[in-house]
């Protein structure tokens, strides 16, 4: 017996009704069972248990599909295998949308008919939030952002205070008690956002971009109002969520009368703003909007920093964050820089916009029911690493940071995880 109410099953099915146009149907109606998505998936890699098949992703939604949107699904179910929206079908929407995919669209490369299983899989999500069962943790994510600006709730006076101490030290390490991490200042030409796991857990890599900033010399700030670069609600399929967090970017943005904006080193925070953003919010922005990634390497490319090989002699390898690189189109960038700053660089196996993910991404890392898994599919990631005989893991994404440092200490990799910021930070030539 179903105890799910009427309303809330409505709310579920409103979703599909409000997306019963041309791509829906054609994505929910192409997929021919063909398996090939199953050998691109991290979860059915790691245990081939049909669940993990991203077909069987696709299946569910289509099978809600046929159930209410089809004659023959309504009347004869069993024919086409059309299933009820009930209780047991919505525990195990959550287990396989939020439980069992990181949303890195691998799958999507490599399906032979070019199923989007990645937007399917986002169309469960929305549904599940829409009626009220997003998983609590991934929640109260979203929830922290909201109100306090910051997906950790981090107070204003805990940042200052921490933007104060880094100041002091890159004044220290520069010899120049004139450098500074400028905040709230208007009219500069970029301003700066930052993973709040920066502030939070790795305040260096703040000081490794203002570092850099200040060799090219640049106009920037950053906001104390909102520099968080994350959107969980996009994770969560939470619409109206993600559009006030990416307001609110807007907003300060032309508040302090920036030309640019810088998007942090985050492969979600990057595709969530810069090439979704503009969708859910219905505007075209009119102020440049890039990810420190292409700043980076345009620094470089335009000497507005001079760096060196020398410094780095260990080997490193790149690790591809899947929203920056494979939904994003940004992976030439960092090979680039990398070619310009280390002296010995090896890619992993695969890479580029083939990679594998780290199992980190589509709010994994905030979901702790899902850690067994999340760690049991980051062993592939793991393998990859060990394979290449690095020594420095490099990647533009705080959450894969994240990530990879937990897989470096379960799987005994005794490597060191960096950012491109930090990277190009130790290997900058300062101009006396």
């Amino acid at each position: 017996m179903t105890t799910v109410s009427r309303e809330t099953i409505e709310k579920g099915l409103d979703i599909l009704r409000e997306l019963n146009n041309s791509k829906f149907i054609t994505h929910v109606n192409s997929c021919v069972h063909c398996g090939l998505c199953g050998e691109s998936c991290m979860y059915y890699l790691a245990n081939r248990e049909p669940k993990n098949l991203p077909a069987y992703k696709v299946e569910l939604i289509s099978s809600l599909y046929r159930k209410y949107f089809t004659f023959i699904g309504k009347h004869v179910p069993d024919l086409v295998r059309a299933k009820e929206l009930d209780d047991k079908m919505i525990e195990e929407m959550v287990d396989v949308f939020f439980g069992r995919c990181t949303m890195c669209g691998r799958c999507n490369f490599h399906c032979s008919i070019g199923v989007d299983i990645a937007y399917l899989t986002k169309v469960g999500r929305i549904m599940l939030t829409e009626m009220g069962y997003t998983p609590a943790n991934l929640q109260s994510t979203v929830d922290a952002a909201i109100k306090t600006g910051n997906n950790m709730a981090i107070t204003t006076e805990e940042f200052v205070d921490t933007l104060n101490w880094l100041e002091e030290d890159l004044q220290d390490d520069l010899n120049d008690p004139n450098a500074k991490i400028h905040v709230n200042e208007q009219g500069k030409e970029l301003m700066y956002t930052l993973n709040p796991r920066e502030p939070k857990f790795f305040p260096l890599s703040i000081s490794a971009m203002a570092k850099v900033f200040y060799a090219a010399k640049e106009s920037w700030t950053l906001s104390t109002k909102m520099y968080d670069v994350t959107n969980y609600a996009f994770f969560s399929g939470n619409s109206k969520e993600a559009q006030i967090i990416a307001q609110r970017m807007v907003d300060e943005v032309k508040s302090l009368g920036i030309k640019r904006l810088i998007l942090a080193e985050c492969g979600h925070g990057d595709r969530a703003f810069r090439w979704e953003a503009p969708n859910f919010l219905s505007q075209k922005f009119d102020f440049d909007v890039i990810t420190s990634v292409e700043l980076l390497a345009e620094y470089i490319r335009t000497e507005k920093i001079k760096v060196t090989t020398e410094n780095i002699t260990d080997l490193v390898t790149l690790h591809d964050p899947c929203n920056l690189s494979r939904n994003g189109g940004i992976f030439e960038e960092q090979r680039f820089i990398l070619k310009n700053t280390v002296k010995n660089f090896v890619e992993m196996n695969p890479c580029g916009i083939n990679n594998l993910c780290c199992g980190g991404g589509g709010g994994q890392l905030a979901m702790s029911e899902y850690n067994e898994r999340r760690m049991s599919i980051g062993k592939l990631k793991a393998d990859q690493i060990r394979n290449t005989g690095a020594k420095i893991v490099v990647t533009p994404c705080h959450n894969c940071v994240d990530q990879l440092l937990q897989l470096n200490s379960a799987y005994k990799l005794n490597v060191q995880i960096k950012t491109l910021a930090e990277i190009v930070a130790d290997a900058l030539i300062l101009e006396n």
